[in-house]
């Protein structure tokens, strides 16, 4: 809590209160190196305190899209870098949660473990004889929830309510995303995780939509060694996604893994809509294929998915809707493009969405089929000339970011992420295309029912006009017709709170002189004019900058 409110407070004078006193070039010169000091301290902070600050650090060092370096390289880390609980802490919480000793439930348990994640760690170990014989494998992977996890994690989602809270008083942040209920979804999702019962069902789900795709691995579970604390599955431990080294030792070509990793998501979440929602490093491996085990179509390796404890689900109608923006950006569509922000739910639908679908519309005309390493070498006052444009258009429209949407974002940005780690000349284009052409012609056989579905509204639209014009030209006579005009409303609002402000800043300065002169003659009276000056010094400086302002 103190660490939010430092930054913010940081973040309010450097960003909002310096620029409105014409110190805009000062702030943004030492812009850099604050957000290297604030990554840092944050690194440290999310891991000395574990928890759910570990997962909110790991979302921020995946914006490899948006976010500048100097916060997602100080972030990395947290992917790894997590300390493991003692061996004696963990033994007695699975034997606790099996009913049996660790030397009677497996034939062999590593006290070492492979892996220490923000909310449990894994360690490999060997199932008896007999187990494995039920099961069908040998060697396992056992992940162990941390001891007093849900009490940090109800500590960790406490915090986070109040901050959202705090951030949803600030006009910018309230008129785009409904911060509390994020953190509500969030909070879900992530008691979600704790429960390796969930967790254990997704996998299986997950395997069962990839059965038929025999260049995508899911781990087995073995149930009789599995609890809502303890999980056992099959160890599938390969090479590690984000090991581009090894990789290429093995033979195998890091860019054509980042493009079938992109596609493999893609099916998840557009074909499938069930889809993996953390789907960082730590979670991927590539597992080499022998020759011997490969079937006709199979690959040389194949995509190995764990931890199945966040997982995501759309139903058909957002699912639809995702599939029309896809479409719409691989055809660089602007116009298509906001309509399919508006049907699923990005945009109220009283938005004047002209000048956006213009914004649009340029904005692939310049710098769409670019991938993350040609946009780096753009000219970044071109990206300043686009802002000066288009910025405040963009910001007065009401976006809303629906619940559902955490997920998706959190999973296409990780995505993004690990492709970008893979291949930095990355261009997420090439795999959109592709994918968007095969939606495209599956959607082909819905035409002629749109099409006749279009033709019946505008035969409907046509049978009404006759008395929709009626009713106009009545409207006209009672002089009831009213005229809509968002953008000069908008000019008018903001230049009422200028003159506001303007007479709170004379009012200020009266105040303030007045008192200066009466200190001579009425000390106390001076005193209370200086005093209460600041009320109208602080509405001048901070008016406009929150939503309550």
């Amino acid at each position: 809590m103190r660490f939010a409110m430092r930054y913010i407070a940081q973040m309010w004078w450097f960003e909002l209160v310096l620029p409105r006193f014409g110190f805009a070039r000062l702030a943004a010169r030492g812009r850099a190196a604050r957000l290297t000091t604030l990554a840092q301290r944050f690194h440290v902070l999310a891991v000395e305190l574990g928890g759910l600050m570990i997962k909110v650090g790991q979302f921020l060092s995946s914006r490899l899209d948006v976010l500048p370096p100097e916060i997602t390289t100080e972030l990395a880390g947290l992917q790894d870098e997590v300390p493991p609980v003692a061996f004696d802490q963990i033994r007695a919480l699975a034997e606790a949660e099996l009913g049996m000793p660790l030397g009677r439930a497996f034939a062999r348990f590593d006290e070492v473990p492979v892996a220490a994640a923000s909310l449990g760690q894994a360690h490999r170990a060997r199932l008896t004889p007999a187990a494995a014989v039920d099961v069908g494998f040998a060697d396992v992977v056992v992940k162990v929830q941390r001891p007093g996890i849900e009490e940090i994690v109800d500590i960790d989602l406490s915090a986070l309510r109040r901050v959202a809270a705090w951030l949803s008083r600030v006009r910018v942040v309230s008129d785009h995303v409904d911060l509390p209920a994020l953190v509500d979804e969030f909070a879900a999702t992530s008691r979600e995780e704790i429960d390796y019962l969930h967790e254990a069902a997704g996998a299986e789900r997950f395997a069962a939509n990839f059965a038929d795709d025999e260049n995508v691995q899911v781990p087995a579970v073995a149930w009789e060694r599995t609890t809502r604390r303890v999980l056992t599955l099959s160890d599938v431990t390969a090479i590690k996604i984000s090991d581009v080294a090894a990789l290429r030792t093995a033979g195998i070509d890091p860019a054509e893994v980042a493009a079938r990793f992109a596609e493999v998501m893609f099916v998840q979440l557009f074909d499938h809509g069930y889809f993996h929602a953390d789907p960082h490093p730590g979670n991927m491996f590539v597992t080499p294929v022998p020759p011997a085990q490969r079937g006709q179509d199979a690959a040389a390796w194949r995509l190995t998915f764990v931890d199945f404890g966040m997982m995501g689900e759309v139903d058909d109608q957002l699912r639809g809707g995702l599939r029309r923006l896809l479409i719409a950006v691989a055809s660089r569509d602007g116009q298509g493009l906001v309509d399919a922000i508006r049907d699923v739910g990005v945009l109220l639908p009283s938005a004047d969405t002209t000048e956006l679908e213009r914004a649009m519309t340029q904005l692939f005309a310049r710098f769409g089929g670019m991938g993350f390493a040609q946009l780096r070498a753009v000219d970044p006052r071109e990206f300043r000339d686009f802002a000066d444009e288009f910025g405040t258009v963009v910001r007065s429209l009401p976006f809303q970011l629906p619940d559902s949407f955490l997920l998706v974002i959190r999973s296409m940005s990780l995505t993004s992420g690990v492709c970008s780690t893979l291949d930095p000349d990355f261009n997420i284009w090439d795999a959109v295309e592709p994918f968007a052409g095969r939606l495209l012609r599956a959607e082909s056989g819905n035409i002629v029912r749109e099409l006749s579905t279009q033709a019946l509204a505008v035969a409907s639209a046509a049978v009404r006009m006759p008395q929709r014009f009626d009713a106009l030209v009545t409207r006209i006579e009672q002089g009831r017709v009213t005229v809509s005009t968002p953008a000069i409303d908008r000019r008018l609002a903001r230049l009422e709170r200028l003159v506001r402000r303007a007479v709170s800043a004379v009012l200020f300065a009266g105040l303030l002189v007045g008192g200066v002169l009466l200190l001579p003659w009425n000390l106390p009276l001076g005193i209370v004019l200086m005093s209460v000056s600041a009320l109208p010094l602080a509405h001048a400086v901070f008016a406009g900058a929150s939503g309550r302002g």
